[in-house]
C-alpha cells in the first residue's frame, strides 16, 4: 500500500520569496507535493500564486482547508492552506518588518507543535528573515534554535538537553556543523571536546537511520592544515582529536582531523559520507558552491522531521515570480524519505 506522509510547509517570511516558491512547487512538482499543505495565511499564498502567473502557464488555485488531512484530497497543482488564526496577512514585498517576522514565526511554531503532537509527519520550512524575526521579538535567531526550543518545551527538558545540529546536504556532499548562528569568535570558542563529540554522536545516530548503516564521518580541523601539529593552533590537539578518539571508542566511524581545505573534496569523491565542520561558513560554503538549487538544510537531533531549502528570503527579487523552487522541492523529497514515505 502506498504511504504518503502528511507534511506541513511553513509559508516563510511573507515579504520574501517563500510563498512564491511554495506556490511554484505545487504547480511544477505536483507528484512530489502530494500530502503537503501550507501552514500560514490564505491571502498571502493567493498573492504569491498571482505573482508567479505567466502567459501560457496554468494558474495555481489556492484552497483553504480546515484540517491537515484534507490536503490528501486536494487536486494536483492546487495549494491547500490551513489558515492559522491571528497570523498577519500579506506584507510589502522585500521589506523587513516585525509583522512579517511574526507571521513567519507563527507558521513555524504551529507546524512544530503539530509535528511534536504527531498530527503531521514532518515540516518543511520556507525561508524566514532573521532581522524580521528579531524585530518581532522572537528570542531565537533562526529556525534551528526556534525548533530546538519548541522540542525542549514539549519534552519538558532544559534546552541543553535537546542538542541539535544543522546538516546541509545535496546529492554530492553532506556537512554537519559544530556551531550554527554565532559570531566567528564564538564559533571558535565552541570548538571543545564536548561539543565536537556531541556533534559526532548526533551525526552518527541520524545518518545511521537514513543510510541504514553507520556513516563514514570525516572531521575537519579548525585551523589551516588542521593545525600542522600545533604550529597553527592547538584546537586539533587539545579538543578535536580527543573527541574523535572517544567517538571511535564508542563505535562511531569518525576520522580526522583533516585539513579543511581538502576534506570536502575527498568526501565529494566518495571517501566519506559526511563532513563534520567546525563552524557555519566552513561547512556551508562547499555545499552552496555546488548549487543552492539542490541543497537541503536538515535539523538533526530533533524528535521531528524538519528540512528546508538552502537559501534565504531573496528580498531583491520577491514578488517578481522568478525565484527557483528546486531547493524547496528537494527539501520536500528529503522530508518524505526521513518521515518514512515510500512514494
Amino acid at each position: 500500500m502506498t504511504h504518503i506522509p502528511l507534511l506541513a510547509i511553513t509559508q516563510g517570511d511573507p515579504a520574501g520569496i517563500g510563498p512564491e516558491i511554495v506556490a511554484k512547487a505545487f504547480r511544477d512538482a505536483p507528484d512530489d507535493l502530494r500530502g503537503c499543505f501550507v501552514a500560514g495565511d490564505v491571502a498571502t499564498l493567493r498573492r504569491a500564486a498571482q505573482a508567479i502567473g505567466r502567459p501560457g502557464v496554468p494558474s495555481v488555485p489556492v484552497a483553504q482547508i480546515t484540517a491537515p488531512a484534507e490536503a490528501l484530497a486536494a487536486p494536483p497543482r492546487c495549494v491547500p492552506v490551513l489558515q492559522l488564526p491571528g497570523i498577519p496577512g500579506p506584507q510589502p514585498w522585500g521589506r523587513v518588518s516585525a509583522e512579517a517576522g511574526r507571521a513567519a514565526a507563527h507558521s513555524v511554531v504551529w507546524a512544530a507543535r503539530a509535528a511534536l503532537r504527531g498530527e503531521v509527519a514532518g515540516l518543511v520550512t520556507a525561508p524566514l528573515h532573521k532581522e524580521a524575526l528579531a524585530a518581532a521579538g522572537v528570542d531565537y535567531p533562526g529556525h534551528t534554535e526556534l525548533l530546538q526550543a519548541e522540542a525542549a518545551a514539549h519534552a519538558g527538558v532544559p534546552l541543553a538537553e535537546m542538542p541539535v545540529r544543522m546538516m546541509l546536504a545535496n546529492d554530492e556532499l553532506r556537512t554537519v556543523l559544530v556551531s550554527i548562528h554565532v559570531s566567528l569568535r564564538a564559533a571558535i570558542e565552541a570548538v571543545t571536546q564536548a561539543n565536537v563529540l556531541q556533534t559526532l554522536r548526533i551525526t552518527h545516530a541520524a545518518l545511521s537511520r537514513s543510510l541504514g548503516r553507520a556513516p563514514r564521518i570525516a572531521v575537519a580541523g579548525l585551523n589551516p592544515h588542521a593545525g600542522e601539529g600545533g604550529l597553527f593552533g592547538r584546537e586539533e590537539i587539545e579538543h578535536i582529536a580527543p573527541a574523535i578518539a572517544q567517538a571511535r571508542a564508542e563505535g562511531i566511524a569518525a576520522d580526522g582531523p583533516h585539513p579543511p581545505d581538502t576534506v570536502f573534496m575527498r568526501a565529494r569523491a566518495g571517501a566519506f559520507d559526511v563532513v563534520v565542520a567546525m563552524y557555519h561558513d566552513q561547512g556551508l560554503i562547499p555545499v552552496k558552491y555546488l548549487g543552492v538549487d539542490k541543497g537541503v538544510n536538515v535539523t538533526l537531533g530533533l524528535p521531528l522531521v524538519r528540512t528546508s531549502p538552502d537559501h534565504g528570503t531573496a528580498f531583491d527579487i520577491a514578488g517578481q515570480g522568478v525565484a527557483d523552487a528546486d531547493s524547496l522541492v528537494e527539501a520536500v523529497r528529503m522530508a518524505r524519505v526521513l518521515a518514512g514515505g515510500n512514494v
